[in-house]
């Protein structure tokens, strides 16, 4: 097989080669709230042994609102949402990497090739100087 060239789409099968791990997606809380269907999806490299690596979301989400993870974007079994939305279960072979979307009123999916999916980001300062290490690690607080 391969490797994934990032200026075409992958040969057939390529999608579906991965080790399947995990039972878990992370939604966003409109598909339970508002009762809004899911109109895109994609796998990112799952973050725990229970994450399957699909984040799914309805299409009315604000940048407001995806900022707030946490309260925003709900762990439910993947089991549950394909029940939710049977159109979901042969996407969800996918491999991380793969984006999908339906336009309203509409039944079908369609892959998409051009979006680049979010990968988390954690600020680390790298410094030799231990100085500017305490100053910077302890800037609010009082006294070490």
């Amino acid at each position: 097989m391969k490797p994934l060239n990032s200026d075409t789409a992958p040969e057939p099968g390529y999608e579906t080669a991965q080790t399947k791990n995990g039972f878990l997606v992370l939604a966003s809380r409109l598909v339970f709230d508002e009762k809004l269907p899911i109109r895109f999806i994609y796998k990112t490299v799952p973050e725990h042994l229970n994450d399957t690596g699909w984040r799914m979301f309805t299409g009315y989400e604000t940048d407001d609102f995806l900022a707030d993870e946490m309260k925003n974007l709900l762990p439910v079994p993947l089991e549950k949402i394909c029940l939710l939305d049977p159109s979901l279960t042969p996407l969800v072979d996918y491999n991380a990497g793969t984006v999908w979307e339906r336009a309203p009123e509409t039944d079908g999916w369609t892959q998409v090739h051009d979006y680049q999916i979010p990968v988390p980001t954690t600020e680390v300062m790298i410094t030799n100087d231990v100085e500017e290490f305490i100053r910077t690690k302890f800037a609010n607080k009082e006294t070490l």
